[in-house]
Protein backbone atom coordinates (compact mmCIF):
# COMPACT_ATOMS: atom_id res chain seq x y z
CA UNK A 1 0.00 0.00 0.00
CA UNK A 2 1.23 3.23 -1.03
CA UNK A 3 1.73 5.88 1.77
CA UNK A 4 -1.32 8.46 0.01
CA UNK A 5 -3.41 5.80 -0.26
CA UNK A 6 -2.97 4.71 3.93
CA UNK A 7 -3.45 8.77 4.58
CA UNK A 8 -6.68 8.83 2.30
CA UNK A 9 -8.36 6.48 4.76
CA UNK A 10 -7.76 8.84 7.42
CA UNK A 11 -8.45 12.01 5.28
CA UNK A 12 -11.72 10.54 4.51
CA UNK A 13 -12.55 9.84 8.16
CA UNK A 14 -11.89 13.25 8.92
CA UNK A 15 -13.91 15.14 6.26
CA UNK A 16 -15.81 17.37 6.51
CA UNK A 17 -16.07 17.84 10.29
CA UNK A 18 -13.88 17.70 13.04
CA UNK A 19 -13.66 14.27 14.68
CA UNK A 20 -12.74 12.24 18.05
CA UNK A 21 -10.28 9.99 17.39
CA UNK A 22 -13.24 7.05 18.29
CA UNK A 23 -14.79 9.04 15.32
CA UNK A 24 -11.99 9.06 13.33
CA UNK A 25 -11.53 5.23 13.71
CA UNK A 26 -15.25 4.25 13.42
CA UNK A 27 -15.17 5.94 9.72
CA UNK A 28 -11.77 4.50 8.92
CA UNK A 29 -12.86 0.56 9.97
CA UNK A 30 -16.24 1.49 7.75
CA UNK A 31 -14.35 2.46 4.78
CA UNK A 32 -11.33 -0.45 4.82
CA UNK A 33 -14.10 -3.38 6.23
CA UNK A 34 -16.11 -2.81 2.41
CA UNK A 35 -12.26 -3.73 0.49
CA UNK A 36 -10.45 -6.71 -0.06
CA UNK A 37 -9.25 -8.36 3.02
CA UNK A 38 -5.77 -8.13 1.72
CA UNK A 39 -5.95 -4.41 1.46
CA UNK A 40 -7.18 -4.22 4.95
CA UNK A 41 -3.91 -6.03 5.90
CA UNK A 42 -1.96 -4.04 3.53
CA UNK A 43 -2.86 -0.86 5.98
CA UNK A 44 -2.34 -2.41 8.86
CA UNK A 45 1.28 -2.87 8.07
CA UNK A 46 1.52 0.15 7.02
CA UNK A 47 0.49 1.62 10.32
CA UNK A 48 3.23 -0.23 11.73
CA UNK A 49 5.71 1.54 9.24
CA UNK A 50 4.09 4.99 10.59
CA UNK A 51 4.47 3.67 14.22
CA UNK A 52 7.96 2.48 13.84
CA UNK A 53 8.97 5.89 11.94
CA UNK A 54 6.98 7.93 14.74
CA UNK A 55 8.50 5.61 17.87
CA UNK A 56 11.51 8.33 18.71
CA UNK A 57 12.83 9.43 22.31
CA UNK A 58 11.87 12.63 21.96
CA UNK A 59 8.29 11.90 20.79
CA UNK A 60 7.61 9.61 24.05
CA UNK A 61 8.98 12.48 26.10
CA UNK A 62 6.84 14.98 24.83
CA UNK A 63 4.28 12.47 25.44
CA UNK A 64 5.20 12.01 29.01
CA UNK A 65 5.27 15.89 29.30
CA UNK A 66 1.83 16.54 27.87
CA UNK A 67 -0.35 13.21 29.35
CA UNK A 68 1.44 13.85 32.65
CA UNK A 69 3.57 10.70 32.62
CA UNK A 70 3.51 7.98 29.45
CA UNK A 71 4.07 4.48 29.77
CA UNK A 72 4.73 1.90 26.77
CA UNK A 73 0.82 1.85 25.96
CA UNK A 74 0.67 5.16 26.66
CA UNK A 75 2.91 5.85 24.30
CA UNK A 76 1.64 3.85 21.74
CA UNK A 77 -2.01 5.57 22.18
CA UNK A 78 -0.59 9.10 22.40
CA UNK A 79 0.31 8.32 18.43
CA UNK A 80 -2.90 6.41 17.54
CA UNK A 81 -4.18 9.85 18.81
CA UNK A 82 -1.92 11.63 16.26
CA UNK A 83 -2.57 9.36 13.80
CA UNK A 84 -6.06 10.42 13.89
CA UNK A 85 -5.03 14.26 13.08
CA UNK A 86 -3.42 13.19 10.33
CA UNK A 87 -0.70 13.07 8.00
CA UNK A 88 0.49 16.64 8.53
CA UNK A 89 0.15 16.01 12.26
CA UNK A 90 1.98 13.36 12.72
CA UNK A 91 5.12 14.45 10.38
CA UNK A 92 5.42 17.65 12.17
CA UNK A 93 5.25 16.17 15.68
CA UNK A 94 7.88 13.61 14.56
CA UNK A 95 10.34 16.36 13.25
CA UNK A 96 9.92 18.59 16.13
CA UNK A 97 8.11 16.93 18.65
CA UNK A 98 8.32 20.54 20.43
CA UNK A 99 5.60 22.00 17.71
CA UNK A 100 3.08 20.45 19.85
CA UNK A 101 3.51 23.06 22.19
CA UNK A 102 1.91 24.88 19.11
CA UNK A 103 -1.38 22.73 18.95
CA UNK A 104 -4.38 24.43 20.79
CA UNK A 105 -5.80 21.62 22.61
CA UNK A 106 -2.25 20.79 23.82
CA UNK A 107 -2.25 24.23 24.93
CA UNK A 108 -4.99 23.94 27.26
CA UNK A 109 -4.32 20.57 28.59
CA UNK A 110 -1.23 22.57 30.21
CA UNK A 111 -4.34 23.82 32.52
CA UNK A 112 -6.98 21.09 32.07
CA UNK A 113 -4.88 17.67 32.15
CA UNK A 114 -6.70 16.40 29.34
CA UNK A 115 -4.41 12.97 28.13
CA UNK A 116 -4.37 12.62 24.24
CA UNK A 117 -4.47 8.42 23.71
CA UNK A 118 -6.72 7.17 21.45
CA UNK A 119 -6.18 2.92 21.18
CA UNK A 120 -8.90 2.55 19.13
CA UNK A 121 -7.03 3.88 15.91
CA UNK A 122 -4.42 1.66 16.56
CA UNK A 123 -7.14 -1.47 16.07
CA UNK A 124 -8.71 0.11 12.68
CA UNK A 125 -7.13 -2.63 10.45
CA UNK A 126 -8.37 -5.37 13.29
CA UNK A 127 -11.44 -4.52 12.78
CA UNK A 128 -12.54 -3.59 9.47
CA UNK A 129 -10.76 -7.61 8.86
CA UNK A 130 -13.38 -8.81 11.86
CA UNK A 131 -15.98 -7.23 10.28
CA UNK A 132 -14.56 -7.98 6.67
CA UNK A 133 -14.08 -11.22 7.17
CA UNK A 134 -15.73 -12.86 10.27
CA UNK A 135 -11.67 -13.96 11.63
CA UNK A 136 -8.79 -12.08 13.28
CA UNK A 137 -6.52 -10.07 11.68
CA UNK A 138 -3.09 -12.09 10.10
CA UNK A 139 -0.85 -11.75 13.03
CA UNK A 140 2.70 -11.14 10.55
CA UNK A 141 6.13 -10.21 11.99
CA UNK A 142 5.09 -7.37 14.20
CA UNK A 143 8.15 -4.21 13.80
CA UNK A 144 9.68 -3.09 16.77
CA UNK A 145 7.52 0.24 17.45
CA UNK A 146 9.26 2.67 20.15
CA UNK A 147 12.46 2.19 21.94
CA UNK A 148 12.62 -0.27 25.30
CA UNK A 149 11.60 2.06 28.47
CA UNK A 150 15.18 0.79 29.84
CA UNK A 151 17.11 2.47 27.08
CA UNK A 152 15.32 6.05 27.30
CA UNK A 153 17.16 8.98 28.11
CA UNK A 154 15.11 10.34 32.11
CA UNK A 155 12.45 11.71 31.37
CA UNK A 156 11.92 13.27 34.77
CA UNK A 157 15.63 14.96 34.61
CA UNK A 158 14.10 18.49 34.02
CA UNK A 159 17.09 20.24 32.60
CA UNK A 160 17.12 17.92 29.51
CA UNK A 161 13.30 17.77 29.27
CA UNK A 162 13.55 21.89 28.84
CA UNK A 163 16.86 21.18 26.88
CA UNK A 164 15.09 18.82 24.27
CA UNK A 165 11.39 20.15 24.60
CA UNK A 166 11.70 24.06 25.50
CA UNK A 167 8.16 25.37 24.43
CA UNK A 168 6.37 22.14 26.07
CA UNK A 169 8.36 22.40 29.05
CA UNK A 170 7.73 26.11 29.63
CA UNK A 171 3.87 25.09 29.69
CA UNK A 172 4.25 21.97 32.01
CA UNK A 173 6.70 21.76 33.89
CA UNK A 174 6.14 23.82 37.49
CA UNK A 175 7.70 27.10 37.86
CA UNK A 176 11.06 26.92 39.86
CA UNK A 177 10.50 28.30 42.88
Amino acid sequence: MRTDDFWAVIDRATADRPASPADVAKRAVADLAARDPEEIVAWGRHLDKVMVASGTQDLWAAAYLINGGCSEDGFDGFRGWLIGHGRDAVARSVKSPDSLADVAVVRSAAESGAVFEAEEVLSIAAEAYAQATGADLPAGDRPVTRPAAAELWDFDNEEEMQRRLPKLSELFLAEPE
